[in-house]
């Protein structure tokens, strides 16, 4: 493993593919603590440099996963934190917010169902009270639930479940976070690599990260005169507390392995040039998120 990020490392042997435990599942939405091996989100490597000194970062899904690399980035680089995730996941939430404050930042928190328009707007306005305003909003949360049979397996309720997490959400937030948004702030969308390779279980859920993809398009083009930035980047295959818990066993251990460093990425790889297997450049802007 690299000293930090910023150490030329071979990615091939920085990390090794995650020990599934034989596939294992744990309960939905899933905590870190259950999973058999717990990923790499930064906590001891991830270096700041400062370049978000003063700014205000809000992160949908920021407890764990991705969302939790991005906060401890975020933090270390100098921004106070605003994490949202749901309240089953208040453990790994509290993990996040002594990160933050590690860090020498601001952390709040809240907690709450982002299929629900107005916990949307209490994003926003938890944001804009406790923090002061926004910069950057990083829209990450989602719903996937692998259903091996394809479309024949997906009920309309998950369908509905996974549009209102991972469109309708992103929808709201930007929306109401727009108008509180000044030159030199950004938007940040996480896609997926299933946005242009479908996996039919997953079909409900590809369907929505190539909606993110577009929506990111269209949005960058109506808020660049306005001097703000979008971004939508896509992971490959990460390692995140949604895989054993939303995936069969099958799924779970080999997760990743099909990719050519024949590992999952990890969370802490998302932000960083160093695994360009599990990492796609953000696909609507051509300057980073943070720059």
């Amino acid at each position: 493993m690299a000293s930090d990020q910023h150490a030329p490392a071979d990615p091939t042997t920085q990390h090794p593919q995650p020990d599934t435990a034989g596939g294992q599942n744990i309960p939905h939405p899933g905590l870190t603590s259950d999973m058999p091996d717990e990923p790499d989100h930064g906590e001891k490597t991830y270096r700041g440099t400062g370049r978000l000194t003063g700014r205000r970062a809000v992160i949908t899904g920021g407890d764990s996963g991705i969302g939790r690399a991005v906060a401890i980035a975020f933090a270390r680089e100098g921004a106070d934190v605003l994490i949202a995730y749901l309240p089953e996941e208040e453990k790994d939430a509290q993990q996040t917010v002594r990160l933050i404050r590690d860090a020498g930042r601001k952390a709040v928190t809240v907690a709450g169902d982002i299929r629900e328009e107005r916990n949307c707007r209490l994003i926003i306005d938890t944001a804009i009270s406790e923090l002061g305003g926004i910069d950057i909003l990083v829209n990450n949360a989602a719903y996937q639930m692998v259903q091996q049979g394809g479309i024949e397996d997906i009920t309309t309720d998950q369908w509905d479940r996974v549009l209102k997490t991972n469109l309708y959400a992103m929808f709201w937030l930007t929306k109401m976070a727009v108008p509180h948004l000044k030159p030199g702030s950004s938007v940040i969308n996480t896609a997926s690599i299933q946005a242009t390779e479908p996996s039919p279980e997953l079909l409900d859920y590809a369907t929505t990260k190539a909606g993110i993809v577009n929506f990111g398009k269209g949005l960058a083009k109506m808020l660049a005169e306005k001097g703000i930035r979008v971004n939508t980047v896509a992971p490959g295959p990460i390692w995140t507390p949604l895989i054993p818990a939303t995936m069969n066993s099958e799924k779970a251990e080999s997760h990743g392995e099909s990719t050519p460093l024949g590992r999952a990425g990890q969370p802490a790889e998302v932000d960083r040039p160093t695994c360009s297997s599990h990492r796609r450049k953000p696909v609507t802007s051509p300057v980073k998120p943070w720059a």
